[in-house]
């Protein structure tokens, strides 16, 4: 959209209410928007961003999101969706850095974003809003050399992740502890994803309670929808009378993809007739510490047997995700930890009941016995027989595929940016000491 039809969307939609604001900076240094989700470090929260941004450019806000560049041939410019555009910031090699490396170059990172802004009108950026830590940082010093009010999203956070590592996972280190709590400190707002997120904010990063607001994070309900499951199985290549388990995410230790394998192991041992139509399918790449080994889970499925049910298969596109979902008979996510857990809301939305880890934002995104069952703990057995309650009785299956549809309706991406809108105009407003009004009833 040109900039002057995006003008006068903003003066149909945000004339006259004070604290709209009509354009943001967006801060995602570790990963683009861009990047297909599932592997590296691009997952749930790029689908945030995107997802976001556009709702917010159809309420008439635009929105600029500064990612790093990690490709030499990448334009400075991209425009994602009308009314949003992606700008790329040199910092550091384009290539080989981990996220682990990249507090050296927040700073590099920085520059880049203060001289765009230099280059503009002062008060170009009405609100600053961070996503992950490390772009918190940034969002820290552009809120003071700006002027303007720094709205920051954890998505994870250290103590937490620290408090539920899996055996074999590396902790989340004291720089980052120290970051995040710096970063709360400077924001004016926090946004949590559930009411869990939001205690923990103010429980173990002694944010102030009325400094954090919630917005459930939304799923595309156009994209992620019921279909037709034969036609699904046809399309990304399952026999059409298959019992299929469905793992979907980054593969790393955090995420507990080995948990599926042995639940599986354990299901074949207590009903071997189960192998002749059983598929485990495991949708996405290596990531965080699963870098390390990525071969991992193939190994693993070898060790115990299981290598012949299980197919896995590299990140995929939204459209093509969504078929897995309605593919599936079952998703299972047993992470150890889930800031919110856009997995099983997207499954959910396609029909799929889901069998998730009571952690994090899981309890929020699944409606244990009417979408899905949740489960307490990590051991592989308890999974084993949620998922095998589910395989033999298609009653119950379809039962929760039922409520699975009608619980993902109630996370719509619209509805979370009109509450995020709301957020931003609470916040500039509050900063400029004037009265709130709501934008979600424009």
């Amino acid at each position: 959209m040109p900039r002057a039809a995006v003008s006068g969307a903003r003066k149909h939609t945000l004339a006259g209410r004070r604290g709209a604001p009509r354009r943001i900076a967006t801060l995602s240094v570790h990963t683009s928007p861009l990047h297909q989700p599932g592997t590296g470090d691009a997952g749930g929260m790029n689908v945030y961003i995107v997802e976001m941004s556009k709702r917010l450019a159809a309420l008439g806000v635009e929105v600029e999101i500064f990612t790093r560049a990690t490709g030499r041939d990448l334009p400075p410019v991209v425009e994602m969706a009308p009314g949003v555009l992606v700008r790329h910031v040199t910092a550091g090699p384009f290539e080989g850095l981990s996220k682990e490396d990249l507090p050296a170059q927040l700073c590099a990172f920085t520059s880049g974003v203060l001289r765009t802004e230099a280059m503009r009108e002062p008060g170009y950026y009405d609100l600053v809003h961070s996503h992950y830590w490390l772009s918190g940082q940034v969002g820290w010093l552009a809120k003071e050399r700006w002027g303007v009010p720094l709205v920051h999203t954890m998505h994870t956070m250290a103590k937490v992740k620290n408090a539920s590592l899996a055996a074999d996972d590396n902790p989340e280190p004291s720089a980052r502890v120290i970051g995040e709590s710096q970063v709360v400190e400077a924001a004016d707002r926090l946004v949590a994803n559930t009411a869990e997120e939001a205690d923990q904010l103010v429980g173990l990063y002694d944010a102030a309670p009325d400094q954090v607001a919630v917005v459930n994070p939304g799923v595309d309900l156009d994209t992620f929808r019921p279909g037709d499951i034969a036609a699904a199985r046809r399309r990304v290549g399952l026999p059409e009378d298959a019992a299929v388990i469905l793992f979907a995410g980054r593969i790393q230790p955090l995420k507990a993809p080995d948990i599926l394998l042995h639940a599986t192991a354990h299901l074949l041992r207590a009903q071997p007739s189960l192998r002749e139509n059983l598929v485990v399918a495991v949708v996405g790449g290596p990531s965080g510490t699963g870098l390390a080994e990525p071969e991992h889970l193939h190994k693993l499925a070898a060790s115990l047997g299981v290598q012949d049910v299980v197919r896995f298969r590299r990140p995929v596109p939204q459209d093509v995700l969504a078929d897995w979902y309605r593919a599936a008979t079952v998703a299972v996510v047993p992470s150890y930890n889930e800031s919110f857990g856009l997995v099983a809301i997207e499954a959910q939305a396609c029909g799929t009941p889901v069998v998730a880890a009571a952690v994090g934002g899981l309890p929020t995104a699944v409606r244990d016995g009417v979408s899905g069952i949740l489960v307490a703990g990590h051991d592989p057995v308890d999974y084993a027989e949620a998922i095998g309650r589910l395989l033999r009785s298609p009653q119950l299956r379809d039962q929760y595929a039922d409520g699975a549809v009608r619980h993902a309706a109630n996370f719509g991406w619209a509805a979370a940016a009109a509450s995020m809108a709301d957020v931003y105009a609470q916040t500039v407003a509050g900063a400029a000491g004037g009265p709130v009004r709501s934008l979600a009833a424009r």
